[in-house]
């Protein structure tokens, strides 16, 4: 009998400064920002009582082998957004989760992700991350069989 696979949503403090692709900041701006929400990621893992206690039972392992992560942009506004253009800020949110020991390390070989999405509005914008553990099976299916295409 397989275990009921674990889903854990950590949710990032509204108003933290994003990164997004399409900015042309000073590396040490760039830099600084990367490293604060790697760290509020991080801290999420510690503040959900859920994932805090799922951290604690796996000791100094890390607690998922395989995850896929839906990361959800909630803009601070109405207008027009490409969630993908996010990606430096979901990237540096992923290394935080490995850095609190979620997974040991965001490869391929371990996580499908982040696919990201739009969501609601919420004042002064927020990212979340939606995780949820994938069977070693589950994983392979999200791998592209590239040798037999070339085939």
């Amino acid at each position: 009998m397989n275990p009921i696979p674990r889903a854990f949503t950590l949710a990032l403090p509204t108003g933290l400064k994003l990164l997004n692709a399409n900015q042309r900041v000073h590396h040490r701006v760039r830099s600084e920002t990367t490293s604060r929400i790697r760290a509020a990621a991080m801290n999420a893992c510690s503040e959900d009582p859920t994932m805090r206690a799922a951290l604690v039972t796996a000791g100094a392992d890390p607690l998922l082998r395989h995850a896929y992560i839906l990361g959800v942009l909630h803009p601070p506004s109405r207008r027009r957004a490409d969630p993908a253009n996010w990606y430096p800020s979901f990237k540096a949110a992923v290394d935080g989760i490995v850095d609190a020991g979620v997974l040991e390390d965001d490869d391929h070989t371990r996580l499908v992700g982040p696919d990201m999405r739009i969501g609601h509005v919420t004042p002064g914008g927020r990212l979340v991350l939606h995780i949820q553990e994938l069977t070693a099976e589950q994983h392979a299916m999200f791998q592209w069989a590239g040798q037999a295409a070339a085939s």
